[in-house]
């Protein structure tokens, strides 16, 4: 007979890696497993419900908000809430940071910064749609804990994770101890370990980024892109480009078969699009700790001191190979110096110190 093991058994065994955590931070993702599983059960039927569409408000990044995101964040923010071991959970649908105080969470050490539903349009159109997930220990010892302990490096991440709704369900994380997936089993409704000990080929033959926005990019990006559509037999080139719109989709597939996902600034987005602390940081430490790299073009993302909650920033992450060649494109053809001077040209035109205004 075959031997599996569960979720809520690998993180038991694994406890042992965290001593100072007794049992808090396998609590906490076995919370994190359960609102998946909800969720989840919700996107398999959503097509027969009426669950699709748009709820009719805008969250605070000024997106419409579809109802699948809002039953989402809806459930992981109860489960955090039940679960007790979370103090503060910050949301990519919340304004706001939530304190949650409650009678089992009086004592809680845990910090979690979520995306609910990344890529949530595609529901719309039965495409593959994800949670990200980042954990954080409170730094605090007096008092509630507050925004101080939300804005944390990367690099202080204790645990990260993602969920893909796809053809299967699955869960991956790391603890910083490699990187584990684990497939929904629907017979028995537990997540089963798959994939254990990811590593990210160091290099691959497919590149994710949105090319619609090709003519806003920076020049460096620009230039990669046409990199990766000249034939080279001794590189494996042309490379593919293949783009889910949803981050999870599309670094997930970077994770299994190696690749590289690209979400640089743009003339709309000129500090990038992606959430650091919900979107990138997560996803950063997942791929550092498979053997793979991200970076914003000139700085390693887990380094970035975070401003604020819904701070955003551009990524470039993968397989080392690839992003490393990225990273010499934008060094050399979108010099960070010269971006900058660009920037400020900008502002200052805007306020007719140069350009319009005599």
């Amino acid at each position: 007979m075959h031997a599996f093991k569960t979720l809520g058994q690998f993180i038991i065994q694994k406890q042992a890696d965290f001593p100072y955590a007794k049992g808090e931070l396998s609590r906490l993702l076995r919370d994190i497993g359960i609102a998946a599983k909800i969720v989840n059960r919700e996107i398999n039927k959503a097509g027969l419900v009426d669950i699709l569409g748009d709820v009719g408000t805008t969250n605070v990044q000024g997106e419409q908000q579809k109802k699948l995101d809002v039953y989402a964040n809806e459930q992981f923010i109860a489960a955090l809430t039940t679960g007790g071991e979370c103090c503060i959970i910050a949301t990519e649908e919340e304004e706001e940071i939530i304190h949650i105080q409650s009678p089992v969470s009086g004592n809680a050490k845990y910090i979690v910064c979520i995306d609910p539903l990344d890529g949530s349009s595609n529901t719309d159109v039965n495409v593959s749609v994800g949670t990200i997930f980042s954990i954080y220990r409170r730094k605090s010892v007096e008092g509630l804990a507050d925004l101080k302990d939300v804005l944390q490096k990367g690099t202080e991440q204790v645990a990260a994770g993602y969920i893909i709704y796809g053809s299967s369900t699955m869960l991956v994380y790391t603890t910083g101890v490699g990187v584990n997936g684990f497939t929904l089993d629907p017979s028995i409704g537990e997540f089963c370990l798959s994939h254990p000990q990811i590593k990210i080929p160091t290099t691959g033959i497919v590149y994710s980024v949105n090319e619609g926005n090709y003519v806003h990019f920076p020049d460096g990006i620009k230039k990669y892109i046409k990199y990766c559509q000249v034939e080279d037999e001794s590189t494996n080139r042309p490379y593919t480009s293949r783009y889910i719109g949803s981050m999870a989709g599309d670094i997930h597939r970077s994770l299994i078969k190696g690749g590289i996902y690209m979400y640089p600034t743009t003339a709309s987005s000129p500090n990038g699009k992606l959430r650091l602390l919900y979107e990138c940081n997560p996803m950063a430490f997942i791929i550092e700790q498979a053997g793979g790299k991200a970076t914003t073009g000139y700085e390693r993302i887990l380094d970035i001191q975070p401003d604020e909650v819904h701070q955003r920033v551009p990524i470039i992450i993968g397989s080392i190979e690839m992003v490393e060649k990225a990273e010499a494109f934008m060094k050399e053809f979108s010099p960070k110096a010269k971006l900058t001077e660009e920037k400020t040209d900008t502002k200052l035109e805007a306020l007719g110190v140069i350009g319009g205004i005599d």
